[in-house]
């Protein structure tokens, strides 16, 4: 028989998969309408690229409030920044004309999707851990099968004439029907302490001894020896997170790399087929849209294998990101272009959900959603930087050589993830097989 916090971890875990699709639903949108908005603004490459560091200036600060907000109030924080972000992208479509007023509503935009990025990844985290299963792959999954079903709406929308608003209207109707089911939802749970991490490691204490019948296998004393222990990990999260610290910051710092090399091509594909294989309107919503697919069939593909390595899964996930960068910047052919996006993506996919798998598996629930920033807000550089790198190396070398620097980027992640594994993660650990997610075996 269930208790009653898993029944209600059971009716919460479609929260983290119905964020990650409106999430993805938005920058789905985003990536395939950037063409559109930078001719919009009369921009040319270089200063797209300059408006695009904006996002990283709302987001950066925004990141580590939300952590904390999250670790305080739990998924009300999702739901409200989920509709803040689909009210940013109404504002940028509509105001987005001329350099300074992109810049200003990037920021905004960055500050609502930095802040749902923690969000959303701390709920998929907390889902992971109750359940035992790996979420956090599968929900990144249904954020790129998200991003592809928009794309392709956002292409075919662009192709029709409609104004470039529409389709972040649809987005703030998807985010609104979301929040406000996952509102309604933390409505009705009326669990005293969800507010207070110790009182709830206590009321939980408290049931399993009242309620628990002894284990014949177990000594007497079992129970009562384990449950201290956990209560004193959580009920000092801070120093928890303290001696997580390193990890954190080396999964951090590995996901920056990731996440430049995915969202340089979740931003700038459509403007590479548009301008360097000069696909048509219709059709330049296909880059993302591909890049997209392949990423969310190859999470739920690695989601199903039993066990990897986690360095192997990166360091693999690099090289082949790298080769599949590569051939996109060596054609001009729209076949082998979208190859090349397709290899990239299924390299590309497992890099952030390994290292934030692996970073947050031990951390304790209290701090989970501190701990979730910290690597959060490193990899939002990434993810920030990508988009604006490739649009500086365009200023100069063209689009291919762009591509050229992307490869590079993801070649340096494939030198750096076995080493940089290795001076954080315990042997103890470091040789143990790990999941998909990047979550030590117990």
């Amino acid at each position: 028989m269930c208790t009653d916090t898993q029944a209600r971890d059971r009716l919460g875990a479609w929260v983290p998969y119905a964020a990650f699709a409106v999430f993805g639903a938005f920058w789905g949108a985003w990536g395939a309408s950037v063409p559109a908005i930078r001719d919009q603004a009369g921009l040319t490459d270089g200063q797209l690229g300059t408006a695009l560091l904006f996002i990283a200036a709302g987001a950066l600060p925004a990141m580590p409030l939300a952590g904390r907000a999250v670790d305080r109030w739990g998924h009300r924080v999702t739901a409200i920044t989920l509709t803040a972000l689909g009210i940013a992208g109404i504002t940028v479509a509509l105001t987005a004309h001329g350099l300074a007023a992109l810049c200003a509503g990037l920021t905004l935009l960055g500050a609502s999707s930095g802040a749902a990025d923690v969000a959303i990844n701390a709920a998929a985290g907390a889902a992971e851990r109750a359940t035992g299963r790996p979420v956090i792959t599968r929900a990144h999954g249904v954020f790129s099968l998200a991003v592809v079903a928009a794309s392709l709406a956002t292409g075919l929308l662009n192709a029709t004439g409609l104004p470039v608003v529409v389709p972040y209207l649809m987005v703030l109707l998807a985010a609104g029907t979301a929040s406000t089911a996952i509102v309604t939802r933390a409505r009705t749970r009326t669990d005293p302490t969800r507010h207070d991490p110790a009182r709830a490691q206590a009321s939980a204490a408290r049931h399993d001894l009242a309620h628990t019948a002894p284990d014949p296998r177990r000594h007497d004393d079992a129970r009562p020896q384990a449950r201290p222990a956990r209560t004193s990990s959580t009920a000092h999260g801070r120093p928890s997170l303290r001696a997580h610290l390193p990890l954190l910051l080396v999964a951090g710092g590995l996901g920056a790399l990731g996440f430049a090399v995915e969202n340089a091509h979740q931003s700038w594909s459509a403007v590479y087929l548009a301008d360097a294989v000069h696909a048509g309107p219709a059709l330049i919503g296909a880059g993302p849209a591909v890049f997209a697919l392949a990423v969310a069939l190859t999470r739920f593909a690695i989601s199903a294998v039993k066990t990897l390595p986690a360095w192997i899964v990166l360091t693999a996930g690099a090289v082949i990101s790298a080769a599949g960068t590569s051939l996109l910047a060596l054609t001009t052919y729209l076949p082998p272009a979208l190859l090349g996006l397709a290899l990239a993506a299924v390299g590309t996919a497992v890099l952030f959900p390994t290292v934030l798998g692996l970073a947050t598996a031990n951390v304790p629930a209290a701090a989970r959603g501190a701990a979730t920033s910290v690597v959060s807000t490193l990899a939002y550089v990434g993810f920030l930087a990508g988009p604006v790198y490739v649009g500086y190396w365009a200023q100069t070398a063209g689009l291919p050589g762009a591509m050229l620097a992307v490869a590079s980027l993801a070649a340096v992640l494939a030198v750096l993830a076995w080493p940089a594994l290795r001076a954080v993660v315990p042997s103890s650990v470091r040789h143990r097989t790990a999941e998909p997610t990047g979550r030590p075996q117990s």
